[in-house]
């Protein structure tokens, strides 16, 4: 949606005012290599989409913040004074929260504010919706309160509110990405460290393809922390030999090789390979990306997706179905799953000569097979979050 649109949108329901109109956006994100691996000490390769969250703000003359959408009827107003004290479950806890985390930062908000949000991430796709509306908060509120934007810290206390305020027990590189983003660029980030670097991402005549299976992931919370917890079991067996070890994604492939026999628990191997592996490949399509060799980095997309699938047991039916009609498509380089698992995306490479038939066939082929009726999005990788002053 275009700025002049969005401003006659929040109009249309604040009114006319002699404050002016500040315009915000925060992308999505999707993360192109690296899954599983953020909280076992390893790398992550994600990068910030075209499209996101927009976030309109108007100053106020009384104490009052007023919270509406675009995407969701359910509008609320506070006092000052009476944010954050307690969570309704609705969407607006996420800003709610931020707001929260400001305020420990001695960042109180001065006025009243009118504040409008429009959404163009599916909710529950795992295109990082929440991150997109936390971050272009504490961004919009930190320029329209004079202060400022260090949006590595942006990423933390965007964190710090889903975590502490809304309740879940999310990693940072998803607000990390959707702050730090940079347009034609991939983030190569350490969690544990916040070091990361952009990385080329110039994909060419090649697109990317993230395909959601409207698959709900009803597992997502209970596989995660048995997937945890299994890896927490690698590693201590693992430590018994490498006792300087700290992390799985700290140990080498080859060494890992050397000492399979530590382990009387096939899965706990095959979740300790998947992991190990991972990180490999995330560097290994660091170094592609740098060479610009796109088939290497299709190749490797494939060989994450695999592992996902067939060591750490996170895919379903539904990504497997997407991925593997995905694959037949002349001109897709690479196909995988994205995200925690169970549902949500998959994210493909493809030749811009074959978006449009990749979109008819894959969609067609996924509906027989599964029941379901899928979506594409088409997109290059864009900015993090930014104002907007100006049309584009």
């Amino acid at each position: 949606m275009k700025k002049q649109e969005i401003e006659q949108l929040f109009q249309s329901r604040y009114g006319d005012s002699q404050e002016n109109i500040f315009i915000f956006n925060a992308p999505g994100r999707v993360n192109l290599i690296g899954e599983h691996i953020d909280y076992n000490g390893g790398y992550v390769l994600p990068a910030a989409l075209e499209f996101g969250t927009t976030l309109a703000v108007r100053r106020r003359g009384d104490r009052k913040v007023t919270f509406a959408s675009d995407n969701f009827p359910y509008v609320v107003e506070y006092d000052l004074g009476e944010l954050g004290r307690s969570k309704g479950g609705e969407w607006v806890d996420y800003p709610i929260g931020v707001i929260s985390e400001l305020g420990k930062l001695d960042i109180p908000l001065t006025s009243g504010y009118d504040l409008l949000y429009y959404g163009e991430i599916p909710n529950g796709a795992g295109l990082s919706s929440s991150a997109s509306l936390e971050v272009v908060t504490a961004f919009a509120l930190l320029v329209m309160e004079g202060k400022e934007q260090d949006k590595v810290e942006i990423a933390r206390l965007s964190q710090r509110a889903e975590n502490h305020y809304v309740g879940v027990n999310s990693g940072i590189m998803d607000q990390f990405a959707v702050a730090n983003g940079a347009k034609d660029h991939a983030i190569l980030l350490m969690c544990d460290t916040l070091e990361y670097e952009l990385v080329p991402f110039r994909t060419g005549l090649y697109k990317l393809v993230i395909g959601n299976t409207n698959k709900r992931r009803g597992l997502v919370d209970s596989k995660y922390n048995e997937r945890r917890s299994q890896c927490d079991e690698a590693l201590s067996l693992l430590q018994a030999h490498e006792p300087k070890l700290q992390y799985l994604a700290h140990l080498q492939p080859e060494r890992l090789r050397q000492l399979e026999t530590v382990f009387d628990n096939r899965v706990l191997l095959n979740r300790a390979k998947h992991v190990i592996e991972e990180n490999a490949r995330v560097l290994a399509s660091v170094e592609a990306l740098k060479a610009n060799d796109l088939h290497r980095f299709g190749e490797l997309m494939n060989a994450s997706h695999d592992s996902l699938r067939d060591l750490y047991e996170v895919s379903c039916t539904e990504l497997d179905v997407m991925v593997e009609e995905a694959r037949q498509i002349e001109g897709t380089l690479g196909s995988r799953m994205t995200g925690a698992g169970f549902g949500g995306c998959t994210v493909s490479l493809v030749h811009e000569d074959a978006v449009a038939s990749f979109v008819d066939q894959v969609g067609d082929a996924y509906r027989r097979r599964t029941g379901l009726e899928a979506e594409f999005y088409v997109c290059g990788v864009g900015h993090g979050v930014h104002e907007i002053k100006e049309e584009n």
